[in-house]
């Protein structure tokens, strides 16, 4: 049992190095990236204390050379969700009951772990497994993991310390509980800092989870994994499968232990979760927390006093970065007519500066979609615009998957408000802009209102600080993350914590305490010091 109050380290979020040439990070991260290219790695699943693997496997390549194969993975079957399931309630019975600070230690050590000795290689295997470039991984597999873990543990403590007020003779305490039974984990191929964080929150507040990674982020969640097992997560307490994603969620939703979900992905998916969750819900033996982050399709919006640079520079990362396969990248843009010639003509001079090709080469800001699927899907968009008379190509629109899966930052310019373009999410390098009368700036407010189902993020460009003021009124339930002259994405875990609602998600805002909130289950305990021996009140005397 515990024998003091403890404070843990107080969170700092993580500096991101800078990779120039001749640093020491920049070497190090590229001796990773040619050895972990060179070999090929073979991922089983990790049930309990066992390496399961199956002998049915896939295949892992890097999607800017498709062709290169980097390892295999083992897939599973419903015994295997059925056996992951019940290594997560044993690993409980354990897990539940370490102290919280031992529970703190294991997740400041993988920080830790992830800073030193591990941030070269799980850098580099973003960058082969998701075709990230250097900076990308950067402040994503390395600084936004660090950052989460380090802050959960922080904020962990902030919630235990959240007790009720007592008097002289009655003690009031509440317990923060685990939820009685296991979490099921469901992370994407995005960003290796959710797929770690999804099961970690979860754990780290006493769960034990059940967690199905992205089958194209395989690569880089084995680094996770191995993460994990050095800082000193029990066996159990974060089980590990592969597979077909429908049976194996199927499995875990029947399960009447089953206690929530931890999901980041699309909205379709997330909504047919939430179905079978309620199919089932007489099976359960608790209501199941439902957490999930899901689409965007997110704007930029300037008025006619934004300056010019900033409004393409900020546009361009906010769109471009990563390949636009961030929820948070802005794909659709409202720019005014007085502006639009000078934000043209800037925006078409530094897309041309632009290189794409493999993150391995510093020198390139753009690199490959994820997959061929994603790739095809961008490219039937892009055709049908060619075709479409209310738009038309206006920067990029070529694209090459004969090496890796290769698309050309698009910008698409439509006469039409409601273009499919600017309200389908696409989750590539296509941005598609609209152009409004400067006259029509309250209209435009309510158009980017009214024109998606997803309300992620959203950014606003203005020198005019009482046009700011309107639009962050007008916006209010547009985006959960909204910024001011600055680009959609990059949210720091800490400073800006993430999520939107609409068809965007539950808003429980990752890196935030109240994420951490979602998985636990409070206790008030009452202990009365004197206790009445009659049972008659004084209003009963005559």
């Amino acid at each position: 049992m515990p024998k003091g109050f403890f404070n843990v380290p107080k969170a700092v979020n993580e500096p991101v190095k800078s990779y120039i040439p001749n640093s020491p990070e920049k070497a190090a991260v590229l001796a990773a990236y040619k050895k972990m290219w060179n070999e090929t790695i073979d991922v089983p699943m990790y049930i309990g204390s066992s390496e399961v693997r199956t002998g049915n496997t896939r295949t892992m390549s890097a999607p800017h050379d498709h062709k290169h194969i980097v390892g295999t993975y083992h897939l599973g079957e419903a015994q295997h969700v059925t056996q992951a399931i019940d290594a997560a309630l044993e690993a409980r019975k354990k897990w539940a009951n370490m102290p919280w600070e031992h529970r703190a230690g294991i997740f400041l050590k993988a920080a830790e772990l992830i800073a030193g000795p591990y941030r070269a290689r799980i850098n580099a295997a973003t960058m082969i497994a998701q075709s990230k470039t250097i900076f990308q991984a950067e402040i994503d597999a390395a600084c936004e993991l660090i950052d989460f873990l380090r802050y959960n543990v922080q904020f962990m403590t902030q919630i235990y310390s959240d007790q009720p007020a007592s008097v002289s003779d009655i003690w009031n305490r509440v317990e923060y509980r685990p939820l009685e039974g296991f979490v099921y984990a469901i992370t994407p191929f995005n960003f290796t800092a959710i797929a770690a964080n999804l099961p970690a929150s979860a754990a780290l507040m006493g769960n034990t989870v059940v967690w199905k990674p992205s089958d194209s982020q395989v690569f880089s969640a084995k680094v996770i994994i191995d993460v994990f097992k050095e800082a000193g997560v029990p066996d159990g307490v974060i089980n590990v499968v592969f597979g077909d994603p429908v049976m194996i969620t199927d499995i875990v939703l029947k399960h009447p232990d089953f206690a929530g979900v931890h999901y980041t992905g699309s909205t379709f998916v997330f909504k047919e979760i939430w179905k079978k969750i309620g199919e089932n819900i007489h099976t359960y033996k608790t209501y199941p927390r439902i957490v999930g982050e899901t689409g965007g399709k997110d704007f930029v919006l300037a008025h006619p006093s934004a300056n010019v640079k900033q409004v393409v520079a900020n546009t361009i990362r906010g769109a471009f970065e990563f390949q636009g396969q961030k929820c948070s990248a802005a794909s659709r843009a409202y720019f005014p007519k007085s502006l639009w010639p000078a934000i043209k003509e800037e925006m078409g001079k530094e897309l041309a500066s632009i290189k794409m090709g493999s993150p391995e080469d510093f020198s390139n800001f753009v690199t490959a979609v994820i997959h061929e699927g994603s790739f095809d899907k961008l490219v039937s968009y892009i055709e049908q615009a060619k075709q479409d008379a209310d738009a038309e190509i206006l920067f990029g629109g070529n694209y090459d998957k004969s090496v890796g899966y290769f698309i050309q930052p698009t910008v698409i310019l439509t006469t039409n408000p409601k273009y499919k373009t600017m309200e389908t999410e696409l989750f590539g390098p296509v941005l598609t802009v609209y152009i409004y009368e400067d006259a029509d700036w309250a209209k435009t407010l309510e158009l980017v209102d009214s024109t998606s189902e997803y309300a992620l993020t959203g950014a606003i460009f203005s020198q005019d600080r009482y046009a700011i003021v309107e639009a962050t009124q007008a916006l209010q339930n547009s985006a959960g993350n909204f910024y001011i002259n600055d680009k959609p994405t990059g949210a720091v875990v800490g400073m800006q914590p993430f999520g939107g609602a609409r068809a965007s998600g539950t808003n429980d805002k990752a890196g935030s305490m109240q994420n951490l909130l979602r998985w636990v289950s409070p206790r008030t305990i009452k202990e009365t010091f004197v206790t009445p021996a009659d049972y008659r009140y004084p209003f009963l005397g005559e």
